[in-house]
């Protein structure tokens, strides 16, 4: 299985936090899936933390994709113009980013925001 990583998701991974539902664990630790962490991620956690509404403490993000066997997924200009092009759905960028990342690269989704279906993306509910 090929997943992207929502933020959230991808932060309840690293720090076990129980609202990472059984389906989606399974999915994420199966060792044939294939798993994607977006620069966007990143970025949203950058800035959350610097805004105050984050704290990660000296967690290593870019480490712990490799410790994970994660991929690191860059933001592309295909990506960019994708998700420039998607419908107003959803206001927030960073979402916006990942569903066409998940288009583009044919990803499924791993996250608990139901606004992923609506782009018709498909969701593994975190």
């Amino acid at each position: 299985m090929r997943l992207l990583l929502d933020t959230h998701a991808w932060l309840w991974w690293l720090t076990d936090d129980r609202r990472l539902g059984r389906r989606a664990r399974q999915a994420i630790a199966n060792p044939r899936s294939e798993i994607h962490v977006s620069a966007a991620s990143a970025w949203e956690v950058a800035v959350k933390e610097a805004l105050g509404k984050l704290r990660l403490g000296k967690a290593d993000l870019e480490a712990e994709i490799a410790a994970n066997g994660f991929v690191e997924l860059p933001v592309r200009i295909r990506h960019a113009l994708v998700a420039g092009r998607l419908p107003p759905v959803h206001e927030d960028p960073f979402d916006r980013m990942l569903v066409a990342q998940s288009r583009v690269e044919e990803l499924a989704v791993v996250t608990a925001d139901p606004v992923f279906e609506r782009y018709g993306v498909e969701v593994v509910e975190a």
